[in-house]
């Protein structure tokens, strides 16, 4: 028989995480499109902010970016991770929560990914093998 807890971790993170992650891009996003960072390599480059995954206990937020131009993604990664202390400042004075979530930045892949699923999806031995398999079952 499961217990509460057990049926928790099969439904994933609660509505509540899910709003407060949500919460936190949007002031995120909102940071970097105002250019309040002082940081010259976020001013010159757009950034955009695609996720947040907030841990269970609200403490920990990962935070996934893309640069819009597709270039000098390591040197954004930096740049945030530079300032993130300013960051979690900012994004903890327009939030009324108990604790400030630490931020961490990784880049998003799953836009590169999508592509390379896109991209073998197209070839022709691949098609060819998708057509020629609806009539088998």
């Amino acid at each position: 028989m499961k217990t509460e807890k057990d049926r928790k971790k099969d439904n994933g993170p609660s509505v509540r995480v899910l709003r407060v992650g949500e919460q936190v891009r949007h002031i995120l996003s909102e940071i970097l499109a105002r250019g309040d960072v002082h940081d010259d390599q976020l001013a010159k480059q757009p950034v955009s902010i695609t996720e947040v995954r907030m841990s269970p206990d609200l403490r920990h937020a990962t935070v996934f970016v893309k640069s819009l131009l597709g270039k000098d993604e390591e040197a954004v990664l930096k740049a945030l991770r530079t300032n993130t202390a300013w960051l979690q400042k900012s994004v903890a004075e327009k939030m009324s929560m108990k604790y400030a979530a630490k931020l961490k930045f990784l880049a998003d892949e799953s836009f590169d990914e999508a592509s390379h699923i896109d991209k073998l999806l197209r070839d022709p031995k691949v098609a060819r093998d998708l057509e020629g398999g609806e009539g088998e079952a």
